[in-house]
C-alpha cells in the first residue's frame, strides 16, 4: 500500500481542502469577533493560517500564528484550553456526520521562509547566484 505524504497539496483531495478552508474561516471569525471568553485570546490578534483535515474528516489540525509571533506559547495554551468551545461552535456551523476533534499547532512556515531568505541573502550564496546569471548571458 502506498504511503501518503500530507506535506503538500497534492496528497489531499478537493473535499479535504474545502472542509479545511471552511473550518479555517469559522475559527478565524470566532477569534476576530472575540466570541471566546478568554482574556489572552481577546488581547491578541491570531491568524489561522491553515486547517488540515484527516482523510476521514474526524480530526482537524489548525495552524495558528499570533500577530508578529508575540506570546505564541501563551496563545497556544489558551486555544488548547478552549478547544471544546471551538469544536462545539465549528460543529454547529458545519453540517457533517461527525464533529471533528480540533488540535492547535503553531505555524512555523513563516519562520522557515525567513530562514531561507536569510540563507539566500548571504554573500557566498549571492556570489553563486550572480555567477549563474553571468554564465547564462555568455551563451
Amino acid at each position: 500500500m502506498a504511503k501518503h505524504n500530507d506535506t503538500g497539496l497534492e496528497g489531499r483531495s478537493v473535499r479535504l481542502l474545502r472542509v479545511g478552508e471552511q473550518f479555517r474561516h469559522i475559527l478565524s471569525e470566532l477569534l476576530a469577533r472575540n466570541e471566546v471568553h478568554d482574556d489572552v485570546l481577546n488581547s491578541h490578534s491570531v491568524s489561522v493560517t491553515e486547517v488540515r483535515m484527516s482523510p476521514d474528516l474526524r480530526h482537524a489540525t489548525a495552524f495558528i500564528k499570533p500577530l508578529l509571533g508575540a506570546n505564541e506559547e501563551k496563545v497556544l495554551k489558551a486555544l488548547r484550553t478552549n478547544t471544546a468551545f471551538f469544536q462545539k461552535e465549528v460543529a454547529s456551523r458545519v453540517s457533517m456526520k461527525y464533529a471533528a476533534k480540533l488540535k492547535f499547532l503553531a505555524d512555523d512556515s513563516f519562520d522557515q521562509a525567513t530562514h531561507i531568505e536569510g540563507l539566500l541573502a548571504q554573500p557566498k550564496v549571492q556570489q553563486d547566484l550572480t555567477e549563474d546569471v553571468d554564465d547564462g548571458d555568455a551563451e
